[in-house]
């Protein structure tokens, strides 16, 4: 690769798109970790399923707390935050 003290033919060219893409997959490893670690939950459920927690029901009772909805409402809903889901679709088992 060398001759005479001077790189010889295309070998700067190549060491230098090396760097490039050697940083490059250093830089996007990181951006990749520091995402999949600064999600909520820590990655929380995979997607398509359902995910209800203590979360969701406290804001439902923040809501009725400040009268947004009425009684009914929210025991419908927390009824159905806290019903068991099951394989079938919801409106199946109903």
């Amino acid at each position: 690769m060398f001759w005479y003290d001077h790189n010889a033919g295309w070998g700067w060219f190549a060491m230098s798109v090396g760097m490039l893409l050697f940083w490059a997959l250093i830089i996007a490893l990181g951006v990749l970790l520091y995402r999949a670690l600064a999600r909520p939950g820590g990655g929380g459920a995979p997607t398509g399923t359902r995910s209800v927690g203590p979360a969701a029901e406290h804001l439902l009772a923040e809501r009725f707390a400040r009268g947004e909805i009425d009684e009914e409402e929210y025991r419908r809903r927390l009824a159905v935050l806290r019903e068991d889901t099951g394989d079938a679709p919801r409106a199946a088992r109903r």
